[in-house]
């Protein structure tokens, strides 16, 4: 997967998170983390397509959600397993390198 679409898949899965809050009963607090990680996703990941080091915070996004998922009061299982899984998916992809440079070099002439 190229690195800035790997940023974009993130923004689609930050989305999805988003709007899961929505979907079925969550606890208050899953409610919440759901929904704010959301954004936040969505908006590292487009934030990310710019400035690639800062895919990282959502390598941090990814190990809260499955920390979270477990850590928060549910009301169902599909909202700790949809956390999870989505969790698991933003970190790995987060981890994709930045786009190759397009600088191209010329041999030194003696």
């Amino acid at each position: 997967m190229a690195p800035n679409s790997a940023r974009w898949v993130n923004a689609v899965i930050g989305v999805w998170l988003f709007l899961s809050a929505f979907f079925w009963p969550h606890s208050a607090s899953q409610y919440t983390n759901t929904w704010i990680m959301g954004i936040i996703t969505v908006a590292v990941a487009l934030i990310s397509v710019g400035a690639p080091g800062f895919r990282f915070v959502n390598t941090a996004v990814g190990v809260w959600l499955i920390i979270s998922a477990f850590a928060l009061p549910s009301m169902m299982a599909a909202t700790r397993w949809n956390n999870f899984i989505v969790g698991i998916v933003v970190g790995l992809i987060s981890l994709a390198g930045s786009a190759p440079s397009t600088t191209l070099r010329h041999p030194r002439t003696a």
